[in-house]
């Protein structure tokens, strides 16, 4: 009987393990925030419902990323800057943060090819492909100061079909998140690590190509922007930048996801140039 009790004992314990480990794999990737995009009201509302993750667990961070090769420096804090558009302010209006988060923005990049912030602020960027490495609290530095600056961060996501997805932010400190043109993500504070979430945020994907752009404004100590998704999207769509390294390799990458223009636009497009 006593060694039966143990053997009891043994088996509730295994028990307790197996269902504790399911419930911490169920926890992670669990939505709470749905609803968006964001209406106007919102835009720069503390959302609702936040609940600390660690997801260092994840393999599926994003690493590479398409926008300037270099920050916005000395923006005296984020919120000197979270309502400017320093894009517009870089380009002189020829592109706004909205418009890089679509198609027709993204394709002006091969065109408006720097954007010029003042000297005091990291002066002129071109567009490049950037790596950063998601376990380093300090990877949005880039080489430049660690404290009061602004990062931009763009990728290309392929989907087969139209579908729900759920994509899991780190950042430090302040954030917001576009897609297809429309602000999905408003979150003013940092997330307690470069590997850790407060929101599981459900979004929805088109068939074809979505452009994704991450905008970070960090002030003090840690400084670093994450990203990935739930394992079925990651399982069901494409990511870029993917293997390119630079601009014209990104767009080579991207070149087969892009929407091709009808015979006759083309052909008006082409008339125009001529006539000029």
């Amino acid at each position: 009987m006593k060694r039966f009790n143990l053997f009891l004992l043994a088996f509730i314990l295994s028990l307790g393990l197996v269902f504790s480990g399911t419930n911490l794999a169920l926890a992670i990737g669990d939505v709470n925030l749905k609803g968006g995009p964001l209406e106007e009201n919102e835009f720069f509302a503390n959302p609702p419902g936040k609940k600390e993750e660690d997801h260092s667990g994840v393999n599926t961070w994003i690493r590479k990323w398409y926008g300037p090769d270099g920050n916005y420096t000395n923006t005296g804090g984020p919120g000197n800057v979270i309502r400017r558009d320093l894009i517009d302010e870089g380009t002189n209006g020829k592109l706004t943060q909205e418009d890089l988060s679509t198609l027709d923005g993204l394709q002006k990049t091969k065109n408006v090819e720097e954007i010029d912030w003042p000297d005091g602020n990291g002066g002129t960027r071109e567009w490049t492909v950037f790596e950063l490495n998601p376990a380093d609290g300090n990877n949005m530095n880039r080489g430049g100061p660690a404290d009061n600056i602004d990062t931009y961060g763009i990728i290309v996501i392929d989907a087969k079909k139209d579908m729900k997805s759920v994509m899991s932010p780190a950042h430090d400190n302040n954030a917001q998140i576009w897609i297809n043109g429309e602000k999905w993500y408003y979150h003013p504070d940092w997330t307690g690590g470069a590997q850790k979430v407060h929101f599981n945020v459900e979004i929805s994907l088109e068939k074809g190509a979505n452009v994704l752009l991450f905008r970070v404004s960090e002030g003090g100590g840690s400084a670093y922007m994450n990203l990935h998704f739930d394992d079925a999207t990651h399982d069901a769509v494409k990511i870029y930048p993917d293997k390119a390294t630079n601009k014209t390799e990104f767009f080579q990458e991207i070149a087969g996801v892009l929407p091709v223009e009808p015979e006759g636009k083309l052909t008006t497009i082409w008339a125009d140039i001529k006539r000029k």
